[in-house]
């Protein structure tokens, strides 16, 4: 599992990039991911991840861009997931967006939920 681009703020593997581009080409318009963080799932903290519009972006916000894709992250919750990384697998079993973050002391068994 390599990303595309040196290691900073939030990356992107090769298999993530390629199907969020694929899903926002479904939808039709030029979106961008925002990743985040919240209180709950059963280690304490989950992730959040949807499409957003790029005039929603806040002055506060964080972007990454990554051959072209932009990936958003308000301040709080980068303090958390700075340095992540998303993958994605098309495996049957175990399939789906992983996360990836070096901030994580524990995670559940589903993956979607951290603590620090």
């Amino acid at each position: 599992m390599t990303a595309t681009q040196p290691q900073r703020g939030i990356l992107l593997t090769p298999a993530a990039l390629q199907h969020l581009q694929n899903l926002r080409a479904q939808r039709g318009e030029d979106l961008c991911l925002r990743v985040g963080v919240r209180q709950g799932g059963c280690s304490g903290m989950s992730y959040m991840m949807d499409f957003e519009r790029p005039e929603n972006i806040r002055p506060d916000d964080e972007v990454f861009e990554q051959e072209g894709f932009k990936i958003v992250c308000d301040p709080r919750s980068l303090l958390y997931l700075y340095g992540l990384m998303l993958d994605y697998s098309d495996a049957l079993i175990g399939g789906g967006f992983q996360f990836i973050n070096p901030n994580a002391v524990q995670t559940c068994g589903c993956g979607k939920s951290f603590s620090t």
